[in-house]
Formats: structure tokens, C-alpha cells, sequence
């Protein structure tokens, strides 16, 4: 009896160590997986050298941007700058900084302060650091962060539009005209905004925008829509600003129109004369001074 007790002690013994053997590697794999090859050590510790050398630094930028965590990598990257910005790699601390917040960026329906911020770090990389090596690709990135965030206020503007918020949805659709004449979206919400203004009972002013659209966006998608509209609210010949001023006292005066103050004009500058190559994009800190955010239905 005591060989066998004996021996079932002995077998319990080797099946505890065959698994605690079994069950360590595990755990490193699985640590190093979540480190993606990244030296660990630049994540432990209280050191001085973790917290001021430059490489350990920008390493563990770095680590975090590989691993996605956009938000870490965006504090270490500025950590960086703050001491480091005479360093060689702090232009591309910079651009990092720009590239994590348009990852963290979900699409045109959501918050456009990632982009703003983007386009804030790559304006400043610019200004910082002229003639650097990242000058070129921040340049691109601007024009990115600019194509975006007109994509996301046409989409807010067709939203108010949509919810009968016409007064809000006109202010949207006028800012991106002032703002981006030359992009893609300029069309549709010069379109909108003469929808905008038919709802809201200016039909001086849409047909104003729908004449405008015919002359500068002949091919645009809804070309044949805003014609339809123009000859719906009697727009077939709609009157120029020429024209306007060339009437003969004689001619009846037309009804009186909203205050004049708030009233755009196609004198306002919606287009500009120069070539589209020669448009300068407006700045970070004026867009967010020409956009804030606003209750539904407010003029925002």
C-alpha cells in the first residue's frame, strides 16, 4: 500500500512540473508578440535615461505607433519636442505627430478634430522646420487634411439640410465655397446651398447660385437638377449683377429682399479669378475660427 501511494505522489509531482514547465513560454510569446519585437525595456523602469534620452524616446513613439495606440505614440512624440526639438529627428516627431492624428481620423461622419490637429502638426513642421526633409510629404498631408475636412462639412451641412435645418445647412454650404471653391465638393454644395435658399423662400439667391453653378461647374453632377430648378422658380434668363445695376427706373422694382448685410454676393469672392493652382488653402486657425460646433438648427 505505501508503493502504491508512493507512487501516485511521484506521478502528481512530474504532471505539476510537465505543466509548469509547459505554461512559461507561453507567457513570454505571448509578451513579446504584444511588443511587437520592440525592446521591452524601453517601457519599464523610472530612469533618467528613460525619461530624457532622446532614442528611448523616440523608440518608444515608435513602439506605440507600430502598435497602433495612436494616442501613447502622440504623447511621446511630443514629450520628445518638448526636449528635444534642436534634435535631428524632431522634424519627424513632427510629421509622426501629424500621421497619428489622421489615423485616429474615423471618417468623414465623425468629430474632424483629429484632422484639424494634423493639420495644425504639419503646418507647424513647416513653419519650424523649413527646408527639411518632411517638407514635401507635409505638404501633401495638408492637402489631405483639407480635402477631408471640406468632405465632412458638406456632409454636416446636407445633414441640417436633410432635418429641415436650412438656415444652418446655407451657412455650412457658404463657408465651404468661401473655403474650398476648388475642390471636388464645391459643386454639390453650391447646389445645396440654392436648395438651401429655395426652401428657406430667397429664390433671388438661389437662382443667384444656380446661375453660378451653370457657369462654373457645367459638368457637375447635378448640373440638370439645378437647371430644372432654375426654370422652376422662373430663373430661365435669372438677372446678373450687370444687369441689376443697368435697370431702367422704369422696369418694376422686383420684391424687396433680406437685409443686405447677410446677403452673399456673387461679388463676395466665392470663386476666385486666379488659376486653381495658384488658390492658397486657408490655415489651420482660420478654419477653426470659420467652423465651430453648434446645436441643430443653429447658425453655426
Amino acid at each position: 500500500m505505501a508503493r502504491y501511494t508512493g507512487a501516485v505522489g511521484l506521478c502528481l509531482a512530474l504532471f505539476c512540473l510537465i505543466s509548469a514547465c509547459s505554461s512559461a513560454p507561453k507567457t513570454q510569446n505571448t509578451a513579446k508578440k504584444a511588443l511587437s519585437g520592440t525592446d521591452e525595456q524601453i517601457f519599464l523602469g523610472d530612469s533618467v535615461k528613460k525619461n530624457y534620452d532622446p532614442n528611448v524616446i523616440m523608440k518608444r513613439g515608435e513602439a506605440f505607433f507600430e502598435k497602433e495606440e495612436y494616442t501613447e505614440a502622440i504623447v511621446e512624440y511630443t514629450h520628445f519636442l518638448d526636449l528635444h526639438r534642436t534634435h535631428v529627428l524632431a522634424p519627424y516627431a513632427e510629421f509622426r505627430i501629424g500621421e497619428s492624428q489622421m489615423k485616429l481620423t474615423n471618417g468623414i461622419q465623425r468629430d474632424p478634430a483629429p484632422t484639424q490637429k494634423a493639420l495644425e502638426a504639419f503646418e507647424r513642421l513647416r513653419k519650424t522646420f523649413p527646408g527639411s526633409r518632411y517638407d514635401g510629404p507635409a505638404l501633401q498631408k495638408i492637402q489631405e487634411c483639407h480635402d477631408l475636412l471640406a468632405q465632412t462639412h458638406l456632409f454636416v451641412g446636407e445633414f441640417y439640410y436633410r432635418r429641415g435645418s436650412y438656415l444652418a445647412a446655407a451657412h455650412r454650404f457658404e463657408q465651404i465655397m468661401k473655403l474650398y471653391p476648388d475642390k471636388s465638393v464645391a459643386p454639390d454644395a453650391l447646389y445645396f446651398l440654392a436648395l438651401s435658399y429655395h426652401d428657406l423662400g430667397a429664390d433671388d439667391w438661389a437662382s443667384e447660385k444656380l446661375t453660378l453653378l451653370a457657369e462654373k461647374y457645367p459638368d457637375s453632377a447635378h448640373s440638370n437638377e439645378g437647371k430644372s430648378l432654375l426654370a422652376k422658380i422662373g430663373g430661365k434668363n435669372p438677372p446678373t449683377l450687370l444687369a441689376l445695376k443697368t435697370e431702367s427706373p422704369s422696369t418694376p422694382q422686383a420684391p424687396a429682399s433680406p437685409p443686405s448685410e447677410n446677403r452673399p454676393s456673387l461679388s463676395a469672392g466665392l470663386i476666385p479669378s486666379a488659376p486653381t493652382a495658384s488658390f492658397r488653402l486657408p490655415s489651420a486657425a482660420s478654419l477653426s475660427q470659420s467652423f465651430v460646433s453648434c446645436r441643430l438648427g443653429a447658425w453655426c
